[in-house]
């Protein structure tokens, strides 16, 4: 140990730490030098040069102080000049000598040392090496000519009145002036537009071209005429601007030569300034120039970032951000990095638009552009993902870039950010507003197959209307349709209402029925004070309060709204007189703006015996075949919701039944489910909501529908005997959005009897994560094929389904031709459209310009006039002109970009997002309601119209309807769509036709109505088919021998109409017998394949908050928003059997069973 100790050695003394504790005063006698930087900096030379040159500020004053002096200089010639009073006669003495005082000599003379010195000083500090570099510029050369001659007079006095060209100072100003428009940039660290250089530099060019040669006429002519200034002045105006008057010229050779040189230098000097302006003007229209700071501080504006600017894209902004009227003096600023577009120059040239729209060339990511666009000052900040890109999550990078960037530089710029796939979302959180693209997407797409239109429905609430589409339309479904459409969410503090105000106190239903019945508004939810979540449909237990926010549907805001109460009283008064039934079609429009019609029922005597014996006698129904009976009358609705209705029974019976055991019709056994939330998320973000779930994930091999396992050995459809028809989603690959299309269709709300099978038809195999959320899900599944593959389809059970979904795929969203993108969509659905012409298809494009492809028929000429009304209809400025072509109408078609305007919206009603949301199943709040729909059957009708259904509902279920999607006949035009269904119905010539041989109730479940509404489907017996083709030649030349009517020309046309129909039934026929031969050659059986009606005689539409005196028609679907069953749970289930007990028995059973899909 002593011999390691000996080995090491000692520190040295400077790493003792002892002296690094006690400083270094023990090595004062160390060899260290201590070194000094920049030593250079303090010599006198450099001093100077930091002074005159290199620091901004103190440079920039000796420019302005140069510059002034020029200036000076300039305006002592002109004194001097003006001084001056030259002899008479031609010589050279007038040109060489000038009279000059003494004092004005003085002057020059100190302001030309001055000058001298400055120039030599600059001189030295700039010297690099090369001193003739320094003497021989133009700067120094002029310098020279205009102070040493003044220097030397003083040494020589004869020459004080020598001539000397001070004039040329003016270059040397603007050269002073350049300089120091640069340093001025520097010292206030921004950088001034470089057009604005350009036209200064220009401009100062010309004046210095002016005043040369003003002066130097003026003072060559004193030999000649002896010119003033102003002479010398207007003659080179005249001259420059080759007018050429001729009432002035030179009369000597000196001054003619000055001109020629002048116009010399001018066709030189200005066609390269304006060269340069010109370029500069147009990368300025490329760049878009700045949104001064002056504007941002004294008006408002926003901000659009984008990363590539469409016309249709910024047409849909402006349309739905410029109608709202508090906007319309706002600006919107557009960033963009590309280059603008040729029709967006366009668009942007219009004066409606030049005047408010900005259009900056730049990236957000860069401050200097965010500060161009005046970020800091702006009233929100919309930054929009570009859906056309081939990687979207590529897209969403840019988005996410583009956000933090903005945040990072405005901090209290509100934030608008629309994100496209679900799993980006979390990194946007800070943001205002978000809207996940794919999350609506799914979401909606699910709705629309067990609330039919939903994507309709959606789509004009959230886009911005009068209400004013086709009201000048012969059509009765499109004016009341387009009037419809032009409700849309409001909100309003109950206290400060006027359609709320009275119900304070009263329950919510009993307030939204009221609502309807005397102002036509629907209310739909509220927000409490206390509290920042929107419910919707809180249900009867809530009570209003004054301070609650009501939203409410509505075709204006209550602010626009006028009301004639006075009239309104003086009227029910003489109703209530004598003869009250006589007078009840008459009652008076209370809201103008509204207009919502005349309500069937009166409801002001809230007494619960006078209610309902008043009501007795009008909802009877008049009597039929001689009967007397009447039918059950309608409860009214309670001003607080008493312990006997405060569920509705219907809630508590899907509750039971989902706990019941296995149905006895099947011999299957069933597999309990459990309720609960999905315990895989695959992404972050997700809002849980509570689903029916399987007690046990299922295996990974159990969720492939078309191959067996060890646990099952189903390959098809048809064997698993499903009991509810399947929904089929086409995707390309399985998202995480898509996780959002299942959620819906499982949630505990709805009924384990109402749950469709899923099957997701996927081109690529679904990862592993994605199978780990979706494997807790009951009858979910998923096949690898393409939609465009009749193989894939038949195997994945379309035969037995009712709703196939097709998803825009993103490989396909981008194409080289614009509106191109879909063309690959359309024409497979319209090939499945042929092929299976019962199913309900729901198609997702990425332009929605394409939905009049969608179900295209070449010779309908109904489809060519819906065609005329949609370009009527956009030329009259309306933003939903594609709204009345039949399948968007019909909920068959929809574009995630019409919901774009949800995003712009949020910036005028910052609660859209969240009714949305809530709408959609997105978002799940505790005593939130939920979206639902009803069918109108025919034992329905006798409560006959709208209102009296709101009354119905509200008093028995505490559900509030919020619009009907309606579906009835129409007679087409079209020859090929009539000829269609008359040889349909004609095959069973005992039945009795109407005038265009279609059935009594043909257009009762058509092309409208989804999985939960039913079906009508015409065909006889597949064992016929063979003689079909026999049979309608028969039946053709029947209705020839019966038709002697068609003479001439109207009977050629009617033989080519038959001639068609049997064609395109023979058509039919071989398409049928291609599907079930494949169906063969695949092993699956076709008795599920039934050749059905394409339903061409029907059309489907949504009617949002209609009149209370709309008639209620045969299945009519209504959109319900029913109250949370978890909002009670609280209560204890002996007073819930009790309440259920009561209801059941003053309801009648028919009652009990209507809200049920």
């Amino acid at each position: 140990m002593s011999d390691l100790d000996s080995e090491v050695l000692p520190l040295p003394p400077r790493y003792r730490f002892r002296d690094l504790l006690l400083g270094d005063q023990y090595f004062q006698n160390d060899d260290r030098v201590q070194v000094e930087f920049y030593v250079n900096e303090n010599t006198f030379k450099e001093r100077l040069k930091l002074f005159f040159i290199k620091n901004q500020r103190s440079s920039l004053r000796i420019r302005l102080f140069n510059f002034s002096l020029k200036l000076l200089t300039c305006l002592l010639y002109i004194v001097r000049v003006l001084l001056d009073d030259p002899a008479l006669g031609i010589g050279w003495a007038p040109i060489l000598w000038v009279e000059r005082k003494m004092a004005l000599w003085a002057i020059q003379v100190i302001v030309a040392i001055i000058s001298f010195l400055e120039t030599m000083l600059l001189i030295y500090l700039s010297y690099k090496g090369n001193i003739w570099e320094q003497i021989f510029r133009v700067s120094f050369v002029l310098e020279m000519i205009n102070t040493l001659p003044f220097i030397i007079t003083i040494f020589w006095a004869p020459l004080r009145n020598l001539f000397i060209p001070v004039f040329l100072n003016c270059w040397l100003a603007k050269h002073s002036l350049e300089n120091m428009i640069n340093d001025f940039h520097r010292a206030i660290l921004r950088t001034q537009s470089a057009m604005f250089n350009q036209v200064l530099i220009l401009f100062c060019t010309l004046l210095c071209l002016l005043f040369t040669g003003t002066c130097g006429i003026q003072h060559l002519e004193r030999a000649g005429e002896n010119l003033s200034l102003l002479t010398s002045f207007y003659f080179c105006i005249v001259t420059f601007s080759t007018v050429g008057y001729g009432d002035v010229t030179p009369k000597i050779w000196p001054s003619q030569l000055l001109v020629v040189i002048m116009i010399c230098v001018a066709l030189v000097v200005l066609p390269l300034q304006f060269e340069e302006l010109v370029y500069l003007w147009m990368e300025r229209q490329k760049s878009g120039g700045n949104y001064s700071r002056h504007r941002a501080q004294t008006e408002k504006h926003v901000i659009l970032c984008v990363s590539s600017l469409k016309i249709d894209l910024l047409m849909d902004f402006l349309n739905e951000f410029y109608a709202h009227p508090r906007l319309q003096d706002y600006y919107v600023v557009i960033l963009c990095p590309t280059e603008m577009d040729i029709q967006v120059r366009r668009v942007l040239q219009i004066p409606l638009w030049s005047q408010r729209v900005i259009y900056l060339q730049g990236s957000a990511l860069k401050d200097q552009d965010l500060m161009r666009a005046k970020m800091d000052n702006g009233e929100a900040c919309f930054i929009l993902s570009s859906r056309n890109e081939v990687d979207r999550t590529a897209a969403d990078h840019q988005t996410i870039l583009r956000a933090w960037a903005v945040k990072d530089f405005a901090p209290n710029c509100p934030l608008y950010v629309q994100i496209l796939k679900p799993e980006n979302k979390f990194h946007v959180k800070f943001a205002d507003h978000v809207v996940c693209e794919e999350e609506c997407k799914y979401a909606m797409l699910a709705l629309n197959c067990i609330c039919p239109a939903t994507s309709t429905l959606i789509t004009l609430l959230v886009h911005t209307s009068r209400g004013q589409e086709g009201q000048e339309s012969p059509e009765q479904w499109q004016r009341m349709y387009g009037r419809c459409s032009g409700n849309e969410v409001y909100h309003v503090r109950m206290g400060d209402s006027k359609f709320f105000r009275e119900y304070q106190g009263k329950s919510f239903t009993y307030a939204a029925f009221h609502a309807h019945k005397k102002y036509g508004v629907c209310l739909i939810g509220l927000k409490r004070e206390d509290n920042k979540s929107i419910l919707l449909n809180p249900g009867p237990r809530h009570t209003l309060a004054a301070s609650d926010t009501c939203f409410y549907i509505n075709i204006t805001k209550e602010e626009n709204s006028a009301f004639t109460f006075k009239q309104e009283e003086t009227r029910r008064r003489g109703l209530v007189g004598p003869g009250r039934g006589q007078g009840s079609s008459h009652l008076p429009v209370h809201s103008i703006i509204a207009s919502v019609g005349t309500v069937a029922i009166d409801l002001q005597n809230t007494e619960c015996p006078s209610a309902q014996g008043g009501e007795g006698g009008k909802l009877a129904l008049p009597t039929e075949n001689g009967s007397g009976s009447r039918r059950p009358s309608i409860a009214p609705v309670l001003e607080l919701a008493d312990s006997s209705a405060l569920l509705p029974c219907d809630l508590l019976s899907d509750q039971s039944e989902d706990e019941m055991t296995p149905s006895e019709d099947e011999g299957l056994s069933v597999v309990e489910y459990v309720k609960g939330y999905p315990p895989n998320s695959p992404y972050i973000g997700s809002s849980p909501t509570l689903c029916h779930l399987l007690p046990v994930k299922a295996p990974f091999c159990c969720l492939r529908l078309d191959k067996g396992c060890k646990h099952n050995s189903f390959e098809d459809a048809k064997a698993y005997g499903f009991k509810n028809k399947l929904i089929i989603v086409s995707a390309e690959t399985a998202g995480n959005g898509l996780y959002n299309f299942i959620v819906p269709l499982r949630a505990y709300y709805r009924s384990r009897k109402e749950l469709n099978p899923i099957v997701l038809l996927l081109d690529n195999k679904p990862d592993p994560h994605f199978l780990e959320a979706i494997c807790c899900f009951p009858m979910v599944y998923y096949m690898e094929g393409s939609v465009d593959n009749l193989d894939s389809l038949l195997q994945c059970g379309i035969i037995y389904a009712d709703n196939l979904v097709v998803v825009d795929k993103e490989s396909t969203m981008s194409a080289e031709e614009d509106y191109m993108a879909d063309a690959k969509t359309i024409v497979n659905v319209q090939t499945m459209f042929r092929l299976f012409p019962s199913l309900s298809i729901t198609t997702e494009l990425t332009h929605p310009s394409n939905m009049r492809f969608m179900q295209f028929r070449a010779k309908d000429s109904y489809s060519l006039a819906l065609s005329k009304l949609e370009k009527r209809e956009r030329e009259n400025g309306s933003n939903l002109a594609f709204m009345f072509r039949l399948p968007f109408a019909a909920g068959r078609v929809f574009s995630i970009s019409m919901l774009d305007t949800l995003l712009y919206q949020s910036f005028v009603k910052d609660y859209m997002i969240s009714i949305t949301r809530l709408l959609l199943g997105l978002d799940t709040t505790p005593g939130s309601g939920y979206l639902c729909a009803m069918k109108i059957t025919e034992d329905d009708l006798w409560i006959g119209t709208y209102g009296r259904l709101f009354q119905k509902l509200c008093s028995s279920s505490a559900e509030i309807p919020i619009g009907i999607y309606r579906t009835q006949s129409h007679v087409f035009s079209s020859s090929e769509s009539q000829i269609s269904v008359s040889v349909e119905d004609y095959e069973d010539t005992r039945e009795v036709k109407g005038p265009w041989g279609a059935r009594a109730g043909t257009g009762s479940g058509g092309g409208g109505s989804g999985s939960t509404h039913g079906r009508h489907s015409v065909g006889g017996d597949p064992a016929e088919h063979p003689l079909l083709r026999r049979k309608s030649l028969q039946w053709a030349r029947k209705l020839s021998r019966k038709s002697p009517k068609h003479t001439g020309k109207a009977a050629a046309e009617w033989i080519s109409q038959q001639q068609l129909s049997l064609y395109r039934r023979s058509e039919r026929q071989e398409l049928s017998e291609l599907v079930k031969n494949r169906m063969k050659h695949l092993g699956l059986p076709t008795t599920g394949y039934d050749e059905m009606n394409d339903h061409q005689n029907t059309l489907s539409y949504v009617l949002i908050n209609p009149p209370p005196d709309t008639r209620l028609e045969p299945h009519d679907i209504v959109y319900l928003i029913r109250c949370d069953p978890l909002a009670h749970v609280a209560s204890s289930s002996q007073s819930r059997k009790s309440s259920c007990s009561n209801k059941l028995s003053s309801c009648n059973p028919e009652t009990r069973g209507e809200t049920q899909l």
